[in-house]
C-alpha cells in the first residue's frame, strides 16, 4: 500500500501555489490552459529531457469529476504561447470550473512523478499510485453557498488521472490521484490563521488573538472580507464579493495592444509590469523603454477605490474593528494606491505585508498548516485508540 502524502494547493486566479510533504517541495504554476491534441509539435530541437518539465506541461486528464472528461490540455508556462489559452473569467466559481481540477491534479501529479517521491508511492511500471491528505480552500462565497461540500465529495470519490504527453522527463507517465482527506478552508480564514500560528502550530502574533480584526484578500476573481471576532471568523458579517483584479488586468493588457501594438501573453505578464523591482510600470517598445503609467494608474485607481468602498462599508458595520489586513495577489497589485486613498480620506488602521512572498503564498501556507494540524490529532487519536485497544488485549 502506498503512503499518503500532505499536500496544501492553493489554486489562485494568477498562478496555482503548493506545498507538499514536511515543506520538502513547493510548486508555483501560471493557472491557464489551453486544449491541445496528443501529439504536440516540438519545435527545433528541443531536448525533452534536458528541458524543465514546467516549461513543457503537457497532460491528459481523466477524471470523474470533470464536465470534460479526457481532455488533452498545455498547462501553465506552455499554455501561456498558445491562442486559446484560457485564463478563469469573473463572475465563474471556483468550485465549478473544470479548470480549477485540471490546475490541481496537474500539479499533484508533477510531485508524484519526482524521484524523490519513489518509496513513497507505488509504482508499476509507468503507472504512479499516489495518495494524499489535501488541503485546499474556496473563496467565502462559494463555502457560505454551501458548495464546498460537492466539491470536496467530488475529489474524495473518485481517482483521478494525469497522464504526461509531450513533457520533458515525464512523457508516457500515468499518475493515478487518489485521496484519503480533503479538507476545504474558507480562504479568509486561511489567512487568519497564517497570520497567529506557525509552521509548528504555535502562536506567534500573541497580540493579534484577540484583536477585532478585518482581513481583506483581494484575489483575482472575487475579494473576501473575514471578520475575526473571539478567535472565530464571523460567518454572519463576512462577506464575498466578485470583485478581484483580473478585469482591470485585462483592460490593462488590452490599452496596452492598442497603444503600443504590444501583445501581452497573460495576465500574469501584467502583474509583472506593474510589481517588477526595477523599472515598474514600463515596457520595451521596438527596443525603448516606455513608460505605461498613464494606464495602469487611472485603471488600477478606479480599481482601488471600489475596494476601499468594501473596506468603508464593511467597517460601519463592524465599527469596533482594531485593524484591516490586506492580503492576497491583488493587495500586492493595489497596495499603493490604497494607502494614498487612505491617507487622503478615513485614515483606517490598514496594514499590509511588505513580502510580496509572503502575501501570495498565504493561502497556500495557512492550508498547509491546517491540513498538518488535522493529520496530527487524526494519528493521536489513532494512537489512542490503539492503546486502549493493547490494553484490552494484556488483561
Amino acid at each position: 500500500m502506498s503512503n499518503s502524502r500532505i499536500a496544501a494547493i492553493d489554486v489562485g486566479n494568477d498562478s496555482v501555489k503548493a506545498i507538499f510533504g514536511k515543506l520538502d517541495f513547493e510548486l508555483n504554476i501560471p493557472n491557464i490552459v489551453a486544449i491541445d491534441v496528443e501529439d504536440r509539435p516540438v519545435i527545433g530541437i528541443e531536448e525533452l529531457d534536458q528541458k524543465d518539465p514546467l516549461d513543457g506541461i503537457h497532460v491528459k486528464v481523466h477524471s470523474p469529476a470533470l464536465n470534460d472528461n479526457n481532455a488533452i490540455y498545455r498547462v501553465g508556462n506552455l499554455a501561456t504561447k498558445s491562442h486559446n489559452a484560457t485564463e478563469l473569467d469573473p463572475g465563474s466559481s471556483k468550485s465549478e470550473e473544470d479548470q480549477t481540477l485540471v490546475m490541481l491534479f496537474t500539479t499533484l501529479a508533477l510531485d508524484a512523478v519526482r524521484e524523490e517521491n519513489t518509496s513513497v508511492f507505488r509504482r508499476n511500471g509507468n503507472i504512479i499510485d499516489a495518495n494524499y491528505k489535501l488541503g485546499t480552500g474556496l473563496p467565502l462565497r462559494e463555502v457560505k453557498e454551501g458548495r464546498d461540500a460537492g466539491y470536496r465529495s467530488k475529489l474524495l470519490g473518485n481517482v483521478h488521472q494525469v497522464e504526461f504527453l509531450v513533457t520533458p522527463k515525464y512523457q508516457g507517465i500515468k499518475v493515478n490521484i487518489k485521496f484519503d482527506e480533503v479538507k476545504v478552508y474558507p480562504e479568509g480564514f486561511a489567512a487568519y490563521i497564517n497570520l497567529v500560528l506557525d509552521n509548528n502550530l504555535n502562536i506567534i502574533n500573541k497580540d493579534l488573538i484577540d484583536k477585532r480584526i478585518l482581513i481583506q484578500d483581494i484575489g483575482g476573481l472575487s475579494t473576501d472580507i473575514a471578520v475575526i471576532k473571539n478567535r472565530n471568523v464571523d460567518d454572519d458579517k463576512a462577506q464575498g464579493f466578485n470583485l478581484g483584479v483580473s478585469e482591470a488586468l485585462e483592460e490593462i493588457r488590452e490599452e496596452i495592444r492598442k497603444k503600443h501594438g504590444i501583445e501581452l501573453d497573460s495576465r500574469r505578464d501584467v502583474v509583472e509590469i506593474l510589481t517588477k523591482k526595477h523599472d515598474r510600470n514600463h515596457i520595451m517598445v521596438k527596443g525603448s523603454r516606455t513608460s505605461v503609467h498613464d494606464i495602469t494608474d487611472r485603471i488600477l485607481l478606479d480599481l482601488a477605490k471600489k475596494q476601499y468602498r468594501l473596506l468603508r462599508n464593511t467597517w460601519q458595520k463592524n465599527s469596533q474593528t482594531e485593524i484591516c489586513y490586506f492580503v492576497g495577489g491583488g493587495s500586492n497589485v493595489l497596495k499603493d494606491y490604497l494607502k494614498t486613498l487612505n491617507n487622503n480620506l478615513d485614515g483606517y488602521n490598514i496594514d499590509f505585508f511588505e513580502d510580496e512572498k509572503e502575501s501570495i503564498w498565504m493561502m497556500a501556507n495557512a492550508y498547509y498548516k491546517l491540513i498538518t494540524d488535522f493529520v496530527r490529532k487524526q494519528e493521536k487519536q489513532k494512537q489512542k485508540v490503539d492503546e486502549s485497544k493493547k490494553a484490552v488485549n494484556t488483561k
